[in-house]
């Protein structure tokens, strides 16, 4: 065995039967494979038992987002599938029993537990693998050594996997993101998908197929609700939980993310700092920021602020949005943008849960909206701004056509039904509209839907958690078909 090793071979051999049950039992226990799988799993599954190109699968993502419940439900489907148990490995590398040994040395440990010859037909699942130092390094060795083996990882501080994964296992990985639960994914997991039907909705002069609800006002509950608990599976389906989201959260995703995995990585002095200026985003998610306010506000200097954002974002916690203006023309010089939360309910962690008349609640739903586009990496997202003399105004999402650097179209965000009275007050979008050639626009509401009519213009009305639920829909549609 590789390092020093004080733990004797036989308690590790212990702890692996342990961690493997279907060894002996021939299942996966009920435990896990009682709970309702999340909608990415069918994409996820099939990268598992391809078998064509010899590539690792890195499965990262923010922390308590369901990666190793995603690891157990692949097991059970490989058990489903006549794979012999035996040769499907499970191994959590976050346990200290394990700290001092290379993969190859587990490896070898699961092989003498089982009295196996070779690996030939194995599926070996680490959990957890950026606990051990150049896991990167040890995992392209294994792809290499092990031809007719299938290696899957999955890790939280997903800032090191990234860059790791990229870095190192150039052709030898396929990295898959998982993220916070979509609304459309916390409405199945409810199993609430009785309050959805397939529906159209008019935009501009088309008919465009559209999830739609049976009872709006039930719907938004269970949004107010989403926008509180629900970027997590187990915060979902625990009432124990939510009760008690800020120790959960906050201990196990904030903290760990930001006063171990980021400073280790990175090498962040002053961990309390950082943690401050999380929470400081996190109050203000939605709004917009300038570098000269937040060293204001913060007490920070530029440059270490702009590290910060840096790392808030490789980690999954924040999303940067850069604006442009009136004209869809870019700033050459970024001074101020919005920063969002990449999963609203982090905020209700940190703070208190809010209810539907609360004055958050706009940002709440803005972050919520965002974060259902963020499952769609290649998006080139913005919003406009712009002060011209007299003339100044915003639009909350325009989305840019990243080739030609045109608008393609634009979203204003509202938690209210004033506008679907008086679409004539939506002046920021109209001027948008008219400077960039849209005839329509999309504007969410509370409640409403339909098309009004104003200056010209058509905008299209749905309620917000409509617009939500279907943004993940259609995300998911897409990633199916490609």
């Amino acid at each position: 065995m590789s390092g020093l090793n004080l733990i004797p071979t036989e308690k590790i051999i212990e702890r692996l039967r342990y961690e493997n049950p279907w060894w002996v039992s021939r299942q996966m226990p009920e435990t896990y494979s009682a709970m309702s799988k999340r909608l990415y799993f069918d994409l996820f599954y099939p990268f598992v038992v391809e078998k064509d190109v010899r590539r690792a699968l890195v499965l990262m993502g923010p922390r308590r987002v369901g990666k190793t419940v995603m690891l157990f439900h692949s097991i059970q489907q490989l058990i489903e599938e006549s794979v012999n148990p035996q040769q499907i490995f499970f191994v959590g590398i976050d346990n200290p029993i394990y700290i001092h040994l290379s993969l190859e040395d587990i490896l070898s440990l699961c092989k003498k537990s089982l009295n196996l010859t070779n690996l030939n037909g194995c599926y070996v699942f680490f959990d957890e693998v950026q606990y051990l130092k150049d896991w990167e390094r040890h995992l392209k060795v294994l792809v290499d050594s092990y031809p007719d083996t299938k290696f899957v990882v999955s890790g939280s501080s997903a800032a090191a996997l990234k860059w790791h994964s990229t870095e190192s296992g150039a052709g030898r990985f396929t990295d898959f993101m998982l993220p916070p639960l979509t609304f459309q994914e916390y409405i199945h997991l409810k199993k609430l998908n009785h309050l959805i039907y397939n529906g159209y909705i008019d935009y501009g002069d088309k008919s465009v197929p559209y999830c739609l609800t049976h009872d709006v006002r039930v719907l938004n509950k269970e949004f107010v609700n989403y926008l509180n608990f629900g970027g997590y599976p187990e915060v979902v389906l625990s009432e124990k939980i939510q009760s008690d989201m800020g120790r959960y959260v906050k201990n196990d995703i904030v903290d760990k993310v930001l006063l171990r995995d980021l400073p280790s990585l990175y090498g962040i002095k002053d961990v309390q700092e950082l943690n401050r200026f999380f929470t400081y985003i996190a109050y203000n998610t939605g709004n917009e920021f300038s570098y000269e306010r937040m060293a204001k506000d913060s007490g920070i200097q530029k440059d270490t602020l702009k590290k910060y954002l840096e790392y808030l974002e490789a980690a999954f916690l924040i999303k940067v949005l850069n604006k442009i203006d009136m004209n869809a023309r870019r700033l050459k010089r970024v001074t101020s943008f919005k920063v969002y939360l990449t999963n609203p309910s982090l905020r209700t962690a940190l703070f208190s849960p809010i209810t539907e008349t609360d004055s958050e609640m706009g940002n709440m739903v803005e972050t919520a909206v965002l974060s259902q586009w963020m499952h769609r990496e290649k998006l080139d997202l913005t919003y406009a701004r712009w002060k011209e003399g007299r003339n100044e105004g915003e639009v909350d999402l325009v989305l840019v056509d990243s080739k030609k650097y045109k608008p393609v179209w634009s979203v204003e965000i509202k938690w209210s039904n004033r506008f679907f009275e008086k679409p004539q007050e939506l002046k920021s979008l109209i001027s948008f509209c008219k400077a960039n050639g849209f005839q329509n626009a999309l504007v969410t509401s509370i409640d409403q839907t339909g098309v009004k009519e104003t200056d010209g213009l058509q905008f299209s009305f749905v309620p917000a958690s409509v617009y939500s639920y279907n943004i993940g829909e259609i995300t998911l549609k897409m990633k199916s078909t490609n």
